[in-house]
Order: C-alpha cells, then sequence, then structure tokens
C-alpha cells in the first residue's frame, strides 16, 4: 500500500509540471494544434474555431501551434490568429505562438535559404499586423538543399531586432538539431509522437533534445485521431479527408492497427477515461523517463467538446505505463507515417556548410 502511495504522488508531481518554460514564457503542459482549423476542404466557421480557441485558453492551453502552410496563401493559421486576436486583445499576451514556416509560397518544397526565411518570417508578421508577437518561427521541414546554419542565421537576425522571440525545427534530423543550436537557442523541436510514431526514441532526435534541454512539441499524439477510438473503419473518415493519403489508414493497414486501439481501449475502460485521454498521458509521461526531454503533446481540436477532452489529464501509474510498453512491444503497427515526396523528408537532415 505504502508503495502505492509512493508511486502516485511521483505521478502527480510530475504531471503538474507548471514550470516548463519555452522562450521564457510559462506554458500548460498539453498544447493546442491549429492545423485542423484551416488546413481541410472544409474547414470550421470563424465561430466554431474561435470557441475551440478560446476553450483552450479557458483551460490553461496555452501553447499554440499553426502554421503559414496550413491552408492557403490566402488564408491560413496566421488569418485565423488575427481575427482572434482582434476580437480577444487581451489573449494575446497569454499565448506562446510557434508558427511553422519556411516552405516555398504557395508549394510544399522546403526551401531554407536566407532569402525565403525571411519571406517567411516577414509574412508571418505582416498577417498578423501587430495584434500578437510571433513567439516563434519554426523551419517546417528541413531542406534537403541547403546547410540548415544558413536558415538559423536569417532567422536569428529577427530575434536580435526584437521582432521574433525564438526559432524552432521541425521534423530534423540529430545532427540538424546539434548544429542548430550552435548557431541559435533552439526554443523547441516540433515532431510526430505517439504510440503509434515512436521514432524519436530510436533515432537519437529524443536524446539530442535532451541533452541539449530542447522541449520537443509532438504532433498528431492522437495517431491523427486513430488512437481516440473513434474511426472504427476507413469508412468513418471523410471522402476528401487527408488521411486517406498516409499509409497507417490504408484498407490493408487499417485492421492491424485497430488492434491496437482495441487494446488501449480495454486500458482506458479500465481507468474510467477515454481512449484518447490514455495516449495524450503516455506522452507527457515520456518526459519523467531518465534521458528524456520535457515532451508537450499538441493535439488539435475544432470542437470545444474536443478541446475539453484532450485536456483532463489522467495520471498514468508506472504499472500503467508497463502494461502500455509491452503492448508497444508486442504490436505491429503497420503503415508509415507519409507516403509520397512528404516521406522523404522524415527525420531529414540538411548538406554540411562550406565555409
Amino acid at each position: 500500500m505504502a508503495s502505492n502511495v509512493v508511486e502516485k504522488a511521483k505521478d502527480v508531481l510530475n504531471l503538474n509540471k507548471d514550470d516548463i518554460k519555452i522562450v521564457g514564457q510559462k506554458v500548460h503542459h498539453t498544447g493546442y494544434g491549429l492545423m485542423g482549423l484551416t488546413w481541410r476542404s472544409n474547414p470550421p466557421s470563424q465561430e466554431q474555431c474561435f470557441e475551440a480557441m478560446k476553450t483552450a485558453l479557458e483551460n490553461k492551453s496555452n501553447f499554440w501551434n499553426g502554421g503559414e502552410i496550413y491552408g492557403t496563401v490566402e488564408r491560413n493559421s496566421l488569418h485565423l490568429l488575427r481575427e482572434y486576436f482582434e476580437k480577444y486583445p487581451k489573449d494575446a499576451s497569454k499565448v506562446v505562438l510557434s508558427i511553422k514556416g519556411g516552405i516555398e509560397k504557395g508549394g510544399r518544397r522546403p526551401d531554407g535559404s536566407a532569402e525565403n526565411t525571411r519571406r517567411s518570417i516577414d509574412e508571418c508578421l505582416t498577417v498578423l499586423a501587430g495584434t500578437k508577437k510571433l513567439d516563434i518561427w519554426e523551419a517546417a521541414r528541413a531542406d534537403p538543399t541547403t546547410p540548415i546554419e544558413i536558415s538559423m542565421r536569417a532567422a536569428n537576425e529577427y530575434v536580435k531586432a526584437g521582432k521574433l522571440g525564438g526559432i524552432a525545427l521541425s521534423e530534423c534530423s540529430a545532427n540538424t538539431i546539434r548544429r542548430a543550436a550552435k548557431e541559435v537557442k533552439v526554443a523547441c523541436v516540433e515532431v510526430e509522437f505517439s504510440l503509434f510514431s515512436t521514432q524519436i526514441l530510436d533515432n537519437d532526435v529524443a536524446k539530442v533534445c535532451a541533452e541539449l534541454h530542447i522541449p520537443i512539441a509532438a504532433y498528431s499524439p492522437l495517431g491523427r485521431g486513430f488512437l481516440t477510438g473513434q474511426i472504427k473503419s476507413p469508412s468513418d473518415i471523410p471522402a476528401d479527408d487527408l488521411r486517406h493519403h498516409i499509409p497507417r489508414f490504408y484498407p490493408e493497414n487499417f485492421d492491424k492497427n485497430l488492434k491496437v486501439v482495441n487494446e488501449l481501449e480495454q486500458i482506458s475502460k479500465r481507468k474510467g477515461c477515454t481512449s484518447g485521454q490514455v495516449a495524450l498521458a503516455w506522452v507527457r509521461a515520456q518526459s519523467r523517463k531518465p534521458g528524456m526531454p520535457t515532451i508537450i503533446p499538441i493535439p488539435g481540436a475544432s470542437s470545444p467538446e474536443r478541446v475539453k477532452e484532450n485536456l483532463v489529464e489522467v495520471d498514468l501509474s508506472e504499472n500503467d505505463l508497463k502494461e502500455i510498453d509491452s503492448l508497444l512491444a508486442s504490436a505491429e503497427i503497420a503503415g508509415g507515417r507519409y507516403d509520397g515526396p512528404l516521406a522523404a523528408l522524415e527525420h531529414a537532415d540538411t548538406p554540411e556548410l562550406k565555409e
């Protein structure tokens, strides 16, 4: 009994990390991903988006992640954020905002050149129009043609000028992180991390972030909705949904992956919560393992109800974690995270700088 009490106390102590800081600002240990509010064929109404965003902030989720690539040049995360902060100006100082950029304008190819890095940051600042400070600009993908040092130096000009709070990286290799950290203070590294996507535990990305004290922002911590248990067959996914192009959701892989979700649901029922809440708790719990960095899941949600559900935090005991880890060890996760050109950019490196 005594050991259980001690274990419980340790869990609560580690889950209630109110001292997580990014660019010097305190952030909640569960963030909020904005992608689904603008990057879909039929995006939610402005009213619904505002309600979801307001709900996130009211529930202390103040680390928001968006992108100039989340939508079109004419309408993406930045336009929605400007409108939100125009309506709720007092919320601007409460939010720590990270925006992904560094992709060619109007395209999908990474362009880490100094010129495009400046173009991207300038565009972010222009669209926000002073309604909110750009706390973090994030290189969305490693450019396989441009040394990361070039991108970092160009972005750092804006930090030195006081126009930008900090610089982050996304979907890059451990080597790229080390090289970037020699040029700038890396605010955070955004990578996909969930029960379905644990690659950073094996490719040194998590290890390097821990060594350099860089927090990780874990995108798609719910496996793009798969781990919520709400998707039982490919037909549950809307016909125009991007998930139809992700190998993990292909019909030949779907049932294999569903077995993992079904087992996760058994754990969640026993704990009196949803499988999604267990999945998010597992991501957060990795922070307390030796040699691991702080990991902040950034689940996305377009309805206030789903936002609230994602922010109900569940405590996982060491026995719970062992059970889940055992499930992962025996599970076969079928299908990759991406297909086509994006697959080649997973945790990519950039060419060495020649000076």
